[in-house]
């Protein structure tokens, strides 16, 4: 009797391919897009998805500042901030971050998603927002990412 054994094979360093990706957040529902682009960062798109690796690709988000909230967020969501002091705590709408940066917004809700460890913060390096249609990474030909 022949037993059968198989051997998961796991992502490493030299076995993962990074691709680079664009996404217009031009009326894009904020919570929906960045949900999308955080199972990219992660790889989770990748049939060789290793959930202690980070094989995840680049992303690249432009528009930042058309994205859209559904409901009453834009006018009642609340950013805070914590300075570490007495007192320190910052409030602001969604409107006024939105209006004043709005590369937070995504990049806040896309923290948000990925995991809270060394690991988690190897994949935020790779997300890279601007509020304007232009960026600098021309050089690494980025594919359009569509949801």
């Amino acid at each position: 009797m022949s037993k059968l054994h198989f051997t998961t094979k796991h992502a490493n360093e030299a076995t993962i391919q990074r691709a680079w990706h664009i996404v217009d957040g031009t009326n894009q529902t904020v919570g929906r897009m960045c949900a999308q682009i955080a199972s990219v960062l992660r790889g989770k798109n990748k049939a060789y998805y290793t959930p202690h690796a980070d094989c995840g690709d680049y992303v690249i988000v432009i528009n930042a500042d058309k994205v859209v909230f559904t409901g009453n967020k834009l006018e009642e969501k609340i950013y805070l901030d914590f300075s570490g002091y007495p007192g320190g705590q910052r409030k602001e709408s969604a409107k006024n971050l939105l209006k004043r940066r709005p590369e937070v917004i995504v990049e806040r809700a896309v923290k948000g998603m990925l995991p809270k460890n060394r690991l988690g913060r190897r994949m935020y390096k790779k997300l890279f927002v601007y509020a304007g249609d232009q960026h600098p990474h021309m050089a690494q030909q980025p594919k359009e990412l569509k949801f």
